[in-house]
């Protein structure tokens, strides 16, 4: 039922870049440590880089157990799921890394979302993973569902942060600074925002 692929083009490509939403996991190195799995949702966050490497936007939330867990270890799988048309699964197991937004990498790596305004967001990394698995299965048990549109909620509440003010917004949570489990997560004070890089030609 299931197939494993050197590359994420094609179909395959095709497939996850439609997708309104997709899943991330991670853990900790520690036996007990605290399995996460987010939702990724908003649209024009996620891309494919390259044939075996794929990045999305990082934004504001109550805590950043993705990111501690890539900084201690660097493992993650992604899952998008078809809730319309054909059913299939697809995972990208491999390595990620957060860019932070002084990392001198992190202007380029920006410019390769073109289709959605991270401002409002309260970006604060963007995450690039190496794909070292790719592989589909069967959807045979995922329900049908449709899909309406992107919640403005999140935009509605973080438009309304400068710089300033969402650094001091993560620093009152628990969890962004440090994780679950008490791993380095976000670094603070958050660097400003760098200018994208100028237009080629």
């Amino acid at each position: 039922m299931g197939k494993t692929y050197e590359r994420i083009e094609g179909r395959l490509r095709t497939f996850i870049e439609r997708q309104p939403l997709f899943f991330t996991a991670t853990a900790p190195l520690d036996a007990d440590g605290t399995v996460n799995l987010s939702p990724k949702g908003v649209s024009g966050s996620f891309t494919v880089l390259d044939e075996r490497t794929v990045a999305y936007l990082d934004f504001a939330g109550s805590n950043a157990e993705t990111v501690a867990h890539l900084r201690e270890n660097g493992r993650i799988t992604l899952m998008w799921c078809a809730f319309q048309g054909p059913p299939d699964i697809v995972r990208v197991h491999g390595r990620g890394e957060p860019v932070f937004r002084n990392d001198p990498r992190f202007p380029a790596l920006l410019s390769r979302f073109t289709t959605v305004d991270p401002a409002p967001h309260g970006l604060r990394a963007i995450i690039v993973v190496t794909a070292e698995l790719i592989r589909d299965t069967c959807g045979f048990a995922v329900p049908l569902m449709s899909y309406d549109q992107d919640r403005s909620l999140h935009g509605d509440r973080f438009r309304r942060e400068d710089d300033t003010s969402l650094s001091a917004y993560f620093e009152k949570k628990e969890h962004v600074v440090t994780s679950i489990d008490g791993l380095p997560g976000l670094p603070l004070p958050l660097p400003p925002m760098p200018s994208a890089p100028p237009a080629a030609g």
